[in-house]
Protein backbone atom coordinates (compact mmCIF):
# COMPACT_ATOMS: atom_id res chain seq x y z
CA UNK A 1 0.00 0.00 0.00
CA UNK A 2 0.93 3.66 -0.84
CA UNK A 3 0.32 6.86 1.77
CA UNK A 4 0.17 9.95 -0.90
CA UNK A 5 -2.06 13.38 0.08
CA UNK A 6 -4.13 11.63 2.31
CA UNK A 7 -4.91 8.52 0.00
CA UNK A 8 -4.11 5.35 0.44
CA UNK A 9 -3.18 3.20 -2.94
CA UNK A 10 -2.45 -0.40 -4.49
CA UNK A 11 -4.88 -1.63 -1.22
CA UNK A 12 -5.10 -5.25 -2.25
CA UNK A 13 -8.85 -6.87 -1.23
CA UNK A 14 -9.55 -10.55 -1.68
CA UNK A 15 -12.98 -11.60 -1.89
CA UNK A 16 -13.90 -14.71 -0.96
CA UNK A 17 -16.94 -15.66 -2.99
CA UNK A 18 -16.37 -13.31 -5.35
CA UNK A 19 -19.09 -15.00 -7.69
CA UNK A 20 -21.79 -12.88 -5.60
CA UNK A 21 -24.79 -11.68 -7.55
CA UNK A 22 -25.25 -8.97 -4.74
CA UNK A 23 -23.32 -8.39 -2.10
CA UNK A 24 -20.38 -7.84 -4.38
CA UNK A 25 -21.75 -5.32 -6.22
CA UNK A 26 -23.08 -3.48 -2.90
CA UNK A 27 -19.13 -3.73 -2.03
CA UNK A 28 -17.99 -2.16 -5.83
CA UNK A 29 -20.48 0.31 -5.53
CA UNK A 30 -18.99 1.49 -2.14
CA UNK A 31 -15.56 1.33 -2.56
CA UNK A 32 -15.65 3.56 -5.64
CA UNK A 33 -17.36 5.88 -4.14
CA UNK A 34 -14.77 6.32 -1.33
CA UNK A 35 -12.38 8.86 -3.05
CA UNK A 36 -9.30 7.85 -0.67
CA UNK A 37 -8.66 4.40 -1.60
CA UNK A 38 -7.93 2.67 -4.55
CA UNK A 39 -6.46 -0.76 -5.39
CA UNK A 40 -7.30 -4.32 -6.44
CA UNK A 41 -9.88 -6.61 -6.10
CA UNK A 42 -9.29 -10.26 -6.44
CA UNK A 43 -12.24 -12.23 -6.59
CA UNK A 44 -12.06 -15.96 -6.07
CA UNK A 45 -15.39 -17.92 -6.34
CA UNK A 46 -15.62 -21.98 -6.40
CA UNK A 47 -17.77 -20.96 -9.70
CA UNK A 48 -15.16 -19.35 -11.51
CA UNK A 49 -16.94 -17.71 -14.52
CA UNK A 50 -18.88 -15.80 -11.77
CA UNK A 51 -15.77 -14.71 -10.60
CA UNK A 52 -15.11 -13.08 -14.39
CA UNK A 53 -17.93 -12.16 -14.93
CA UNK A 54 -17.75 -9.90 -11.64
CA UNK A 55 -14.61 -8.72 -12.73
CA UNK A 56 -16.04 -7.42 -16.06
CA UNK A 57 -18.95 -5.56 -13.96
CA UNK A 58 -16.24 -4.04 -11.36
CA UNK A 59 -14.55 -2.14 -14.14
CA UNK A 60 -18.08 -1.17 -14.55
CA UNK A 61 -17.94 0.02 -11.66
CA UNK A 62 -15.24 2.42 -12.36
CA UNK A 63 -16.90 4.23 -14.99
CA UNK A 64 -19.89 5.19 -13.15
CA UNK A 65 -21.65 8.38 -12.87
CA UNK A 66 -20.20 9.45 -9.62
CA UNK A 67 -17.22 7.78 -9.31
CA UNK A 68 -14.18 9.07 -7.48
CA UNK A 69 -11.64 6.20 -7.12
CA UNK A 70 -10.39 3.20 -9.84
CA UNK A 71 -10.26 -0.49 -8.71
CA UNK A 72 -9.07 -3.45 -10.72
CA UNK A 73 -10.69 -6.60 -11.02
CA UNK A 74 -9.36 -9.63 -11.45
CA UNK A 75 -10.50 -13.37 -10.99
CA UNK A 76 -8.18 -16.01 -9.34
CA UNK A 77 -8.17 -19.65 -10.33
CA UNK A 78 -7.56 -20.67 -6.55
CA UNK A 79 -8.11 -19.55 -3.52
CA UNK A 80 -4.02 -18.92 -2.40
CA UNK A 81 -3.99 -16.92 -5.76
CA UNK A 82 -6.68 -14.42 -4.51
CA UNK A 83 -5.23 -14.23 -0.73
CA UNK A 84 -1.41 -13.87 -1.84
CA UNK A 85 -0.51 -9.99 -0.55
CA UNK A 86 -3.96 -9.15 0.80
CA UNK A 87 -4.38 -6.35 2.74
CA UNK A 88 -7.94 -7.45 3.15
CA UNK A 89 -10.04 -10.51 3.08
CA UNK A 90 -13.83 -10.36 2.38
CA UNK A 91 -15.66 -13.37 3.04
CA UNK A 92 -19.29 -13.59 1.67
CA UNK A 93 -19.90 -17.28 0.85
CA UNK A 94 -23.49 -19.42 0.50
CA UNK A 95 -22.45 -22.82 2.43
CA UNK A 96 -24.00 -25.24 0.06
CA UNK A 97 -26.81 -24.15 -2.57
CA UNK A 98 -30.41 -23.37 -2.34
CA UNK A 99 -31.23 -27.32 -2.13
CA UNK A 100 -29.41 -27.53 0.56
CA UNK A 101 -31.17 -24.10 2.67
CA UNK A 102 -34.86 -25.76 1.10
CA UNK A 103 -33.96 -28.63 3.57
CA UNK A 104 -32.13 -26.58 6.06
CA UNK A 105 -35.77 -24.61 6.35
CA UNK A 106 -38.37 -26.71 5.23
CA UNK A 107 -37.86 -30.02 6.22
CA UNK A 108 -38.26 -29.02 10.27
CA UNK A 109 -41.95 -28.06 8.88
CA UNK A 110 -42.93 -31.43 8.53
CA UNK A 111 -42.22 -31.60 12.78
CA UNK A 112 -44.26 -28.63 13.50
CA UNK A 113 -40.77 -26.20 13.61
CA UNK A 114 -40.85 -23.25 11.47
CA UNK A 115 -38.22 -21.11 10.79
CA UNK A 116 -38.13 -17.38 9.48
CA UNK A 117 -34.84 -17.26 8.23
CA UNK A 118 -33.18 -20.42 8.70
CA UNK A 119 -29.36 -19.75 8.57
CA UNK A 120 -28.10 -18.95 12.21
CA UNK A 121 -30.02 -21.37 14.72
CA UNK A 122 -32.46 -23.42 14.61
CA UNK A 123 -32.17 -26.99 13.07
CA UNK A 124 -31.38 -24.89 9.75
CA UNK A 125 -28.75 -22.97 11.09
CA UNK A 126 -27.24 -25.92 13.54
CA UNK A 127 -26.74 -27.71 9.29
CA UNK A 128 -25.27 -24.46 8.20
CA UNK A 129 -23.14 -24.49 10.27
CA UNK A 130 -21.79 -28.29 10.19
CA UNK A 131 -21.56 -27.25 6.65
CA UNK A 132 -19.74 -23.78 6.73
CA UNK A 133 -17.59 -24.67 9.46
CA UNK A 134 -15.09 -26.97 7.35
CA UNK A 135 -14.96 -23.86 4.76
CA UNK A 136 -14.07 -21.97 6.95
CA UNK A 137 -11.07 -24.07 7.84
CA UNK A 138 -9.47 -23.95 4.85
CA UNK A 139 -9.86 -19.89 4.57
CA UNK A 140 -8.47 -19.83 7.67
CA UNK A 141 -5.54 -21.84 7.19
CA UNK A 142 -5.09 -19.99 3.77
CA UNK A 143 -5.36 -16.85 4.96
CA UNK A 144 -2.63 -18.09 7.74
CA UNK A 145 -0.05 -18.95 4.95
CA UNK A 146 -0.66 -16.28 2.42
CA UNK A 147 -1.78 -13.10 4.26
CA UNK A 148 -1.63 -13.62 7.89
CA UNK A 149 -1.59 -9.82 8.69
CA UNK A 150 -4.92 -8.96 6.96
CA UNK A 151 -7.73 -7.95 8.41
CA UNK A 152 -10.69 -10.20 7.53
CA UNK A 153 -13.84 -9.32 7.32
CA UNK A 154 -17.28 -11.55 7.21
CA UNK A 155 -20.04 -11.02 6.18
CA UNK A 156 -21.48 -15.45 6.03
CA UNK A 157 -24.07 -16.93 7.79
CA UNK A 158 -24.07 -18.41 10.91
CA UNK A 159 -21.73 -15.58 11.74
CA UNK A 160 -20.81 -16.81 15.33
CA UNK A 161 -19.70 -20.52 14.56
CA UNK A 162 -18.01 -18.80 11.35
CA UNK A 163 -15.85 -15.86 13.12
CA UNK A 164 -14.93 -18.48 16.15
CA UNK A 165 -14.01 -21.43 13.65
CA UNK A 166 -11.24 -18.10 12.30
CA UNK A 167 -9.79 -17.89 15.22
CA UNK A 168 -10.12 -21.05 16.90
CA UNK A 169 -8.16 -22.60 12.98
CA UNK A 170 -6.12 -19.28 13.27
CA UNK A 171 -5.43 -17.82 16.91
CA UNK A 172 -3.58 -15.02 15.32
CA UNK A 173 -5.95 -13.94 12.42
CA UNK A 174 -7.42 -10.24 12.97
CA UNK A 175 -10.86 -11.11 11.75
CA UNK A 176 -14.31 -9.79 12.45
CA UNK A 177 -17.84 -10.11 11.32
CA UNK A 178 -20.21 -7.38 10.33
CA UNK A 179 -24.01 -7.67 10.66
CA UNK A 180 -26.30 -4.33 9.79
CA UNK A 181 -29.11 -5.59 12.16
CA UNK A 182 -28.38 -3.41 14.56
CA UNK A 183 -28.70 -0.35 12.26
CA UNK A 184 -32.20 -1.09 11.67
CA UNK A 185 -32.84 -0.71 15.49
CA UNK A 186 -30.89 2.54 15.36
CA UNK A 187 -33.39 3.74 12.55
CA UNK A 188 -36.50 2.98 14.38
CA UNK A 189 -35.53 5.03 17.72
CA UNK A 190 -34.43 7.85 14.96
CA UNK A 191 -38.13 7.02 14.12
CA UNK A 192 -39.44 7.10 17.86
CA UNK A 193 -37.09 10.38 18.46
CA UNK A 194 -39.03 12.38 15.45
CA UNK A 195 -42.48 11.34 16.27
CA UNK A 196 -42.13 12.22 20.07
CA UNK A 197 -40.65 16.12 19.07
CA UNK A 198 -40.92 16.38 15.59
CA UNK A 199 -38.86 17.81 13.37
CA UNK A 200 -36.22 16.24 11.15
CA UNK A 201 -35.56 12.52 11.88
CA UNK A 202 -32.21 11.94 12.76
CA UNK A 203 -29.30 9.70 11.07
CA UNK A 204 -29.23 6.09 12.59
CA UNK A 205 -25.29 6.85 12.90
CA UNK A 206 -26.09 9.78 15.61
CA UNK A 207 -27.94 7.13 17.72
CA UNK A 208 -25.65 6.48 20.11
CA UNK A 209 -26.26 2.54 21.93
CA UNK A 210 -24.71 0.02 24.02
CA UNK A 211 -24.54 -3.04 21.73
CA UNK A 212 -24.86 -6.47 23.86
CA UNK A 213 -24.91 -10.08 23.03
CA UNK A 214 -24.46 -12.50 19.97
CA UNK A 215 -25.14 -11.86 16.24
CA UNK A 216 -28.83 -11.44 15.68
CA UNK A 217 -29.46 -11.86 19.27
CA UNK A 218 -28.25 -8.39 19.74
CA UNK A 219 -29.71 -6.23 22.93
CA UNK A 220 -29.59 -2.24 23.45
CA UNK A 221 -28.45 -1.33 27.09
CA UNK A 222 -28.62 2.47 26.12
CA UNK A 223 -29.60 5.11 23.75
CA UNK A 224 -29.53 8.05 23.44
CA UNK A 225 -29.40 11.21 21.29
CA UNK A 226 -27.69 13.97 22.19
CA UNK A 227 -28.93 14.82 25.43
CA UNK A 228 -31.98 12.50 25.32
CA UNK A 229 -32.61 9.28 26.67
CA UNK A 230 -34.06 7.02 24.31
CA UNK A 231 -35.24 4.22 26.38
CA UNK A 232 -38.56 5.96 27.51
CA UNK A 233 -39.09 7.43 24.48
CA UNK A 234 -38.97 3.69 23.21
CA UNK A 235 -41.33 1.95 25.82
CA UNK A 236 -44.00 4.92 25.03
CA UNK A 237 -43.61 3.57 21.33
CA UNK A 238 -43.71 -0.11 22.38
CA UNK A 239 -46.47 0.52 24.41
CA UNK A 240 -48.33 2.48 21.69
CA UNK A 241 -47.81 -0.18 18.39
CA UNK A 242 -47.65 -3.14 20.73
CA UNK A 243 -50.85 -4.84 19.05
CA UNK A 244 -50.60 -2.77 15.69
CA UNK A 245 -47.22 -2.84 14.94
CA UNK A 246 -45.05 0.32 13.66
CA UNK A 247 -46.04 0.40 9.67
CA UNK A 248 -44.79 4.29 9.25
CA UNK A 249 -43.37 4.85 5.68
CA UNK A 250 -44.62 1.39 4.73
CA UNK A 251 -47.16 1.02 2.07
CA UNK A 252 -49.88 -1.13 1.83
CA UNK A 253 -48.40 -3.73 0.71
CA UNK A 254 -45.79 -3.88 2.82
CA UNK A 255 -46.28 -7.67 4.10
CA UNK A 256 -45.32 -9.16 0.22
CA UNK A 257 -42.02 -8.13 0.80
CA UNK A 258 -40.47 -11.28 2.30
CA UNK A 259 -37.95 -9.66 4.45
CA UNK A 260 -39.99 -6.89 5.83
CA UNK A 261 -41.64 -6.72 9.84
CA UNK A 262 -43.80 -4.42 12.08
CA UNK A 263 -41.95 -4.75 15.00
CA UNK A 264 -43.87 -6.61 17.26
CA UNK A 265 -41.50 -8.93 18.17
CA UNK A 266 -39.33 -6.65 19.20
CA UNK A 267 -42.15 -4.44 21.01
CA UNK A 268 -43.07 -7.38 23.00
CA UNK A 269 -39.33 -8.95 24.09
CA UNK A 270 -38.67 -4.87 25.50
CA UNK A 271 -42.52 -5.19 27.42
CA UNK A 272 -41.00 -8.32 28.95
CA UNK A 273 -37.51 -7.82 29.75
CA UNK A 274 -37.11 -3.74 29.56
CA UNK A 275 -34.29 -4.12 27.43
CA UNK A 276 -34.40 -3.39 23.23
CA UNK A 277 -33.59 -6.28 21.30
CA UNK A 278 -31.22 -4.84 18.81
CA UNK A 279 -31.82 -6.98 15.48
CA UNK A 280 -34.85 -7.87 12.77
CA UNK A 281 -37.97 -9.60 14.18
CA UNK A 282 -37.57 -12.72 11.63
CA UNK A 283 -34.29 -13.07 13.17
CA UNK A 284 -35.36 -12.13 16.97
CA UNK A 285 -38.04 -14.53 16.58
CA UNK A 286 -35.64 -17.67 15.84
CA UNK A 287 -33.76 -17.49 19.22
CA UNK A 288 -36.87 -17.20 21.35
CA UNK A 289 -38.58 -20.21 22.31
CA UNK A 290 -40.91 -21.93 19.31
CA UNK A 291 -43.60 -21.72 20.60
CA UNK A 292 -43.61 -17.75 21.28
CA UNK A 293 -43.43 -16.50 17.71
CA UNK A 294 -43.14 -19.29 15.35
CA UNK A 295 -45.78 -22.00 16.53
CA UNK A 296 -47.40 -21.97 13.04
CA UNK A 297 -47.55 -19.83 9.59
CA UNK A 298 -50.76 -17.92 11.16
CA UNK A 299 -49.49 -17.22 14.04
CA UNK A 300 -45.87 -15.54 12.16
CA UNK A 301 -48.73 -13.63 9.82
CA UNK A 302 -50.36 -12.14 13.07
CA UNK A 303 -47.04 -11.16 14.93
CA UNK A 304 -46.50 -9.76 11.95
CA UNK A 305 -43.48 -10.99 10.08
CA UNK A 306 -43.23 -14.14 7.38
CA UNK A 307 -41.50 -16.98 6.54
CA UNK A 308 -38.83 -16.52 4.13
CA UNK A 309 -39.09 -19.61 1.73
CA UNK A 310 -36.34 -21.23 -0.74
CA UNK A 311 -38.81 -21.10 -3.32
CA UNK A 312 -38.53 -17.39 -3.22
CA UNK A 313 -34.51 -17.42 -2.66
CA UNK A 314 -34.85 -19.22 -5.72
CA UNK A 315 -36.41 -17.33 -7.43
CA UNK A 316 -34.88 -13.80 -6.43
CA UNK A 317 -31.54 -15.66 -7.42
CA UNK A 318 -32.90 -16.26 -11.35
CA UNK A 319 -34.18 -12.69 -11.26
CA UNK A 320 -30.11 -11.56 -10.19
CA UNK A 321 -28.78 -13.95 -12.76
CA UNK A 322 -30.70 -12.32 -15.32
CA UNK A 323 -29.45 -8.97 -14.34
CA UNK A 324 -25.72 -10.39 -14.11
CA UNK A 325 -26.34 -11.28 -17.86
CA UNK A 326 -27.49 -7.40 -18.75
CA UNK A 327 -24.90 -5.81 -16.91
CA UNK A 328 -22.36 -7.66 -18.02
CA UNK A 329 -23.90 -7.28 -22.11
CA UNK A 330 -24.79 -3.37 -21.04
CA UNK A 331 -28.16 -3.80 -21.61
CA UNK A 332 -28.27 -2.62 -17.86
CA UNK A 333 -26.25 0.67 -17.15
CA UNK A 334 -24.04 -0.02 -13.83
CA UNK A 335 -25.33 2.40 -10.90
CA UNK A 336 -23.89 3.53 -7.93
CA UNK A 337 -26.09 3.24 -4.60
CA UNK A 338 -25.39 3.61 -0.54
CA UNK A 339 -25.50 -0.17 0.64
CA UNK A 340 -25.64 1.57 3.98
CA UNK A 341 -22.72 -1.75 5.14
CA UNK A 342 -19.94 -0.49 7.24
CA UNK A 343 -17.40 -2.64 5.51
CA UNK A 344 -15.22 0.49 3.59
CA UNK A 345 -15.88 2.97 6.25
CA UNK A 346 -14.08 0.04 8.35
CA UNK A 347 -11.14 -0.15 6.03
CA UNK A 348 -10.76 3.72 5.88
CA UNK A 349 -10.70 3.61 9.34
CA UNK A 350 -8.13 0.79 9.79
CA UNK A 351 -6.24 2.50 7.39
CA UNK A 352 -5.94 5.06 9.41
CA UNK A 353 -8.14 7.57 7.81
CA UNK A 354 -10.34 8.11 10.01
CA UNK A 355 -12.12 6.96 13.26
CA UNK A 356 -15.33 4.96 13.74
CA UNK A 357 -17.28 3.14 16.66
CA UNK A 358 -19.44 0.15 15.88
CA UNK A 359 -20.95 -2.92 16.10
CA UNK A 360 -18.81 -5.88 15.16
CA UNK A 361 -18.49 -9.79 16.26
CA UNK A 362 -15.09 -10.75 18.14
CA UNK A 363 -13.67 -13.11 20.67
CA UNK A 364 -14.62 -11.94 24.28
CA UNK A 365 -11.47 -10.46 25.64
CA UNK A 366 -13.55 -9.07 28.86
CA UNK A 367 -15.98 -6.93 27.01
CA UNK A 368 -19.03 -9.05 28.48
CA UNK A 369 -17.59 -9.89 31.42
CA UNK A 370 -20.27 -12.79 32.78
CA UNK A 371 -19.75 -14.34 29.38
CA UNK A 372 -16.71 -17.08 29.07
CA UNK A 373 -13.60 -15.13 27.49
CA UNK A 374 -13.49 -16.46 24.16
CA UNK A 375 -16.67 -16.63 22.31
CA UNK A 376 -17.84 -14.70 20.12
CA UNK A 377 -19.94 -12.19 20.98
CA UNK A 378 -21.38 -8.65 19.41
CA UNK A 379 -20.64 -5.34 21.10
CA UNK A 380 -19.24 -2.14 19.84
CA UNK A 381 -15.62 -1.51 18.98
CA UNK A 382 -13.49 1.42 18.16
CA UNK A 383 -11.83 1.27 14.52
CA UNK A 384 -8.87 3.50 14.38
CA UNK A 385 -5.40 3.18 12.39
CA UNK A 386 -4.50 -0.62 12.19
CA UNK A 387 -6.99 -1.15 15.94
CA UNK A 388 -9.96 -2.93 16.32
CA UNK A 389 -10.86 -2.19 20.24
CA UNK A 390 -13.53 -3.44 21.83
CA UNK A 391 -16.15 -1.52 23.78
CA UNK A 392 -16.62 -1.97 27.56
CA UNK A 393 -20.50 -3.14 27.26
CA UNK A 394 -20.67 -4.45 30.83
CA UNK A 395 -22.49 -7.44 31.53
CA UNK A 396 -25.79 -9.46 30.19
CA UNK A 397 -28.86 -8.18 32.14
CA UNK A 398 -29.48 -11.23 34.66
CA UNK A 399 -33.19 -11.35 33.24
CA UNK A 400 -32.07 -11.81 29.85
CA UNK A 401 -28.63 -13.89 30.35
CA UNK A 402 -30.61 -17.21 30.15
CA UNK A 403 -31.58 -16.54 26.63
CA UNK A 404 -28.35 -15.49 25.60
CA UNK A 405 -26.07 -17.91 27.35
CA UNK A 406 -28.06 -20.87 26.40
CA UNK A 407 -27.07 -19.58 22.39
CA UNK A 408 -23.47 -19.62 23.89
CA UNK A 409 -23.27 -22.62 24.91
CA UNK A 410 -25.40 -24.40 21.73
CA UNK A 411 -22.99 -22.12 19.60
CA UNK A 412 -19.76 -23.52 21.47
CA UNK A 413 -20.60 -27.25 21.55
CA UNK A 414 -21.67 -27.27 17.65
CA UNK A 415 -18.44 -25.63 16.77
CA UNK A 416 -16.47 -27.79 19.21
CA UNK A 417 -18.56 -30.85 17.29
CA UNK A 418 -17.83 -29.75 14.11
CA UNK A 419 -14.36 -29.55 14.62
CA UNK A 420 -14.07 -33.38 15.80
CA UNK A 421 -16.58 -33.88 12.28
CA UNK A 422 -18.61 -35.58 15.42
CA UNK A 423 -22.08 -35.62 14.79
CA UNK A 424 -23.67 -37.11 17.58
CA UNK A 425 -22.07 -34.08 19.27
CA UNK A 426 -23.68 -31.84 16.87
CA UNK A 427 -27.11 -33.43 17.61
CA UNK A 428 -26.62 -32.30 21.30
CA UNK A 429 -26.55 -28.79 20.18
CA UNK A 430 -29.63 -29.66 17.91
CA UNK A 431 -31.56 -30.64 20.42
CA UNK A 432 -31.05 -28.22 23.07
CA UNK A 433 -32.25 -25.46 20.55
CA UNK A 434 -35.08 -23.11 21.59
CA UNK A 435 -37.00 -24.06 18.41
CA UNK A 436 -36.61 -27.95 18.78
CA UNK A 437 -40.05 -28.28 20.64
CA UNK A 438 -40.68 -31.56 19.71
CA UNK A 439 -39.65 -35.08 21.45
CA UNK A 440 -36.83 -36.71 21.22
CA UNK A 441 -37.09 -39.73 19.01
CA UNK A 442 -38.74 -37.24 16.19
CA UNK A 443 -35.73 -35.24 17.34
CA UNK A 444 -33.32 -37.63 16.23
CA UNK A 445 -35.39 -38.49 13.39
CA UNK A 446 -35.34 -34.72 11.56
CA UNK A 447 -31.32 -34.41 12.39
CA UNK A 448 -30.87 -37.87 10.18
CA UNK A 449 -32.75 -36.68 7.84
CA UNK A 450 -31.46 -33.06 7.19
CA UNK A 451 -27.88 -34.79 7.55
CA UNK A 452 -28.44 -37.36 4.62
CA UNK A 453 -30.23 -34.28 2.37
CA UNK A 454 -27.43 -32.36 2.31
CA UNK A 455 -24.55 -34.99 2.69
CA UNK A 456 -22.86 -34.06 -0.30
CA UNK A 457 -21.30 -31.05 1.61
CA UNK A 458 -20.94 -33.45 4.66
CA UNK A 459 -18.20 -35.90 3.04
CA UNK A 460 -15.48 -35.53 5.99
CA UNK A 461 -18.38 -36.13 8.89
CA UNK A 462 -18.45 -39.79 7.10
CA UNK A 463 -14.87 -40.14 6.46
Amino acid sequence: MKYENHCVNDIRIAYVGGGSRGWAWGLMSDLVSAADISGTVALYDIDLQAARNNAIIGEKFNHAPGAKSHWNYEACDTLADALTGADFVVISILPGTFDEMESDVHAPEAYGIYQSVGDTVGPGGIVRALRAIPMFQVIAEGIRDHCPDAWVINYTNPMTACIRTLYKTFPGIKAFGCCHEVFGTQKLLASAYADKFGGETPSRRDIKVNVIGVNHFTWLTSAQYRDVDLFPVYAEMAETYAETGYTKGKDDNWMNNTFDYNQRVKFDLFRRYGWIAAAGDRHLAEFCEGQWYLSSPEAVKAWGFGLTTVAWRKKNLANRLRRSAALLSGEEAVTLRNTGEDGVHQIRALLGLHTMTTNVNIPNVGQIPNLPLGVVVETNAVFSSGHVTPCMAGPVPMNIYGLIARIVSEQETLVEAAFNRDLEGAFTAFVNDPLVTIGLHDARELFDKMIDNTKAYLTEYFD
